[in-house]
């Protein structure tokens, strides 16, 4: 659906993206990067605001850059928002609506059924003034889904959201992927990326130091070893039977002497031998965890590389 071939993006003397090859296709696709590592420079490329000054992009096989029929096909939430304040939240898409060419009757009825599908529709009367942040995040996802696109990208939409807002915002995102849509969120935060998919496209300093699944991506970084915890009943037990495993480079107990931290290399060969003990009933654990399988560890890795 998006297809990037060696594009990069300079102002003046600055690199906003370097020599960055990729392609997103359905489902819902992170845009991983701290700020300042090019993903809203992407994003304007992709939905046709700015050229890429080397390289090629594509939607649908076709350049996006002022061309109509390609923002046809794209729904975008801008980070900055630009509401006209006054409006209250019906008013602002039915209006947007009326500007995309609906007529007043079908900009009515695609304006009701895109604030029920956020959320929005029990609100949508107060004037966007009075808006939370998550409210105003809504209206602008359902004035992107105006047009039923088959790509919506999102520029940093879960900023500022509280707990309750974000988990619902990234409920009605994993929804729209569900239908088949490209949804692509850029965030800087990364607990919030591993709670909405699996699928990043990790940039850094305008380079893509990675693309595709996170479990894919970390087992790839051999030379860091896993880092796993485990609580038992019987650490010293457990410590006899885990320390003569093939996969286990180094083990030690912690401070209090309830759990144990190993590092393991082929961490999936380990998870089957440690299940087999647990099964044979040879070892007890209450507790295990991984702090090496998130996407906090695996984007250190890959920046200090």
């Amino acid at each position: 659906m998006i297809e990037l071939d060696h594009v990069s993006r300079w102002y003046g003397q600055v690199i906003g993206l370097n020599d960055v090859s990729c392609e997103i296709g359905p489902g819902l696709t992170a845009l991983l990067g701290m700020n300042g590592a090019g993903k809203s420079t992407l994003l304007r490329i992709v939905t046709g605001q700015i050229k890429p000054t080397t390289g090629a992009i594509r939607v649908y096989g076709i350049e996006p850059f002022a061309n109509p029929e390609v923002y046809k096909k794209l729904g975008y939430c801008p980070e900055i928002d630009n509401f006209y304040e006054h409006y209250s939240g019906r008013q602002f898409v039915q209006f947007l609506a009326r500007l995309a060419g609906f007529s007043l009757a079908d900009a009515k009825r695609r304006t009701e059924a895109v604030l029920q599908e956020v959320g929005m529709a029990d609100r949508a009367d107060r004037k966007i003034a009075g808006y939370s942040k998550g409210m105003r995040q809504r209206i602008k996802l359902a004035q992107a889904m105006l047009h039923d696109p088959e790509i919506i990208l999102l520029d940093e939409p879960l900023n500022g959201l509280d707990p309750v807002g974000r988990r619902e915002f990234i409920e009605v995102l994993g929804q729209l992927a569900e239908q088949g849509k490209c949804i692509v969120v850029s965030s800087h935060i990364l607990f919030e990326v591993e709670q909405m998919t699996r699928s990043i496209l990790l940039l850094h300093r305008g380079r893509l130091l990675a693309t595709g699944d996170l479990r894919v991506i970390r087992s790839l970084i051999d030379k860091h070893p896993h880092q796993v915890r485990i609580v038992t009943s019987d650490p010293r037990r457990a410590a006899e039977l885990l320390v003569g495993l093939p996969n286990v480079l180094s083990l030690r107990f912690d401070r209090a002497g309830e759990a144990l931290r190993l590092e393991v290399r082929e961490p999936d060969t380990f998870y089957d031998s440690l299940a087999s003990l647990v099964l044979n009933h040879e070892l007890s654990v209450q507790e295990f965890t991984s702090p090496d399988n998130n996407l906090e560890s695996v984007f250190k890795y890959l920046v200090d590389a």
